[in-house]
């Protein structure tokens, strides 16, 4: 099934990426402009403190020589100025430029102590910059105006910002990076888990957490999740084994109780034939039981036994083709046809165990297929694996239903009126899990898919 637009956005892990990016690009912006600002203002500030140094000495110079020394110097600074970046003017009452380099000043010249910034154009090139002046007013309501271009720090300013939106661009790249490194270890801490639960879902309640005993949030949260697989361990296994011994107690009474009935049944058919009759059905139902207390002491077993020999291989289309013969009269009283598909293959596991495998899947799959359909059956090997599907077409089992199917006595049918025990499935899942396999129920649309999964020889 293909995901949703934008389902990534709704991922942990791509949420904790992009915070931890947008942190760090953050933090490096802000660095980055307070730094920006700061260089701004104390270069500033020293381009006035040379403003302020040279209009001292023009000020000086005025109260000492008048207005002629001053304009005397103005225009000699002009001529030859001493520093090619300095700026200088006289303005008149009527705001006329007499003297001085600047090409331009506003028109409304305050007639107080004041700094202003603007735009000077070279007339040389034709470039503008930006100059810093500081108005002074004179005594007569002149005003002198002196300033100083400010290029070479607003090179080193341009330089400063290229530089910074350089960083910027690494920045991202590397907060990127940390962020997708980050929500790829916090994934991968969080996959061993989920991939544990997901296989203790599946049936192997023996696998547990990974622990790196680093004992960090994520080792002690496997942790927990270890003790509560433990203590679900223990109470499934005191069901189960309370099950077990009350099967294994009550099978030898039941045995004799089904003699006694077999031989009642015997002296009593004769004599009086409704009499022979229930006790034909007090067998049957005693058999019943015993078939099912048989069941569960063989699911006991199954589960005690450890894995079998790795180096053992079955061939599993032999095993297919006798199950297949031992159910055909069956099918064939319905009109159930097999259609199957067997090429070689081994795999590894105790033949008895699973034919007992493919014994339990036929007889579901021709006990709910509908008459004169057809059931299929499928070896197909994989990889290191081989695969063995058993569909029928009867009416399938819900998705919501599929894991409880597996439980001891599961019955789907609330009348519980089929025949059957309800522990066909559960050993067919004990065997398979027994062989380190996986089992899965597929829908075959309509009806029921098994698909067993089993580690090739």
């Amino acid at each position: 099934m293909s995901r949703p637009a934008f389902a990534w956005a709704r991922s942990s892990s791509a949420r904790l990426a992009v915070a931890v990016t947008a942190s760090f690009l953050l933090a490096f912006v802000l660095l980055g402009a307070g730094v920006y600002f700061a260089v701004s203002t104390l270069l500033t500030n020293d381009a006035r403190e040379v403003i302020r140094a040279d209009a001292g000495g023009l000020l000086q110079l005025y109260h000492e020589g008048g207005r002629k020394d001053l304009l005397d110097e103005v225009r000699d600074r002009a001529e030859a100025p001493d520093d090619p970046d300095a700026e200088y003017a006289i303005v008149a009452r009527n705001g006329h430029i007499e003297a001085g380099t600047f090409s331009r000043l506003p028109r409304a010249i305050a007639r107080e102590p004041r700094w202003i910034e603007l735009r000077d154009r070279n007339p040389d090139d034709g470039s503008t910059s930006r100059v810093v002046a500081y108005l002074q007013p004179l005594r007569d309501g002149e005003v002198l105006v002196t300033g100083l271009q400010t290029r070479s720090q607003d090179r080193f300013l341009a330089l400063m910002l290229r530089t910074a939106l350089v960083g910027l661009f690494v920045a991202t790249t590397l907060g990127g990076l940390i962020g997708w490194l980050t929500a790829r270890w916090v994934a991968g801490r969080l996959r061993s888990l989920d991939e544990t639960a997901a296989q203790v879902g599946a049936g192997e309640l023996r696998l547990r957490a990974r622990l790196d005993g680093s004992d960090d949030a994520f080792d002690r949260l496997a942790r927990r999740f270890n003790g509560m697989l433990d203590r679900i361990g223990e109470l499934l296994d005191g069901v189960r084994h309370a099950t077990d011994h009350i099967a294994h107690d009550l099978r030898t009474p039941l045995t004799r109780l089904r003699n006694r009935l077999d031989r009642m049944r015997r002296e009593w058919t004769l004599a009086d034939p409704a009499q022979g009759r229930m006790l034909d059905a007090a067998i049957n139902e005693t058999d019943q039981i015993l078939q099912s207390f048989g069941a569960l002491l063989r699911l006991a077993r199954i589960e005690a036994q450890p894995p079998p020999d790795a180096c053992e291989g079955v061939d599993l289309r032999q095993l297919v083709g006798d199950a297949i013969e031992l159910y055909a009269p069956i099918a064939a009283e319905r009109r159930i046809t097999f259609d199957c598909t067997t090429p070689a293959a081994q795999v590894r596991g105790d033949a008895d165990q699973l034919f007992q495998l493919l014994v339990n899947l036929l007889d579901n799959a021709v006990k709910f297929a509908p008459a004169g359909s057809v059931v299929e059956v499928c070896v197909r090997p994989i990889p290191q694996a081989v695969e063995l599907d058993v569909a029928d077409r009867g009416s399938g089992i819900d998705e919501c239903d599929r894991e409880r199917v597996f439980d001891r006595f599961a019955r789907l049918e609330a009348h519980r009126a089929s025949p059957g025990t309800g522990l066909g499935l559960s050993l067919a899942r004990a065997i398979v899990l027994r062989h380190e396999g996986r089992i899965a129920l597929l829908d075959n649309g309509p009806g029921l898919r098994v698909r067993v999964t089993l580690h090739a020889a």
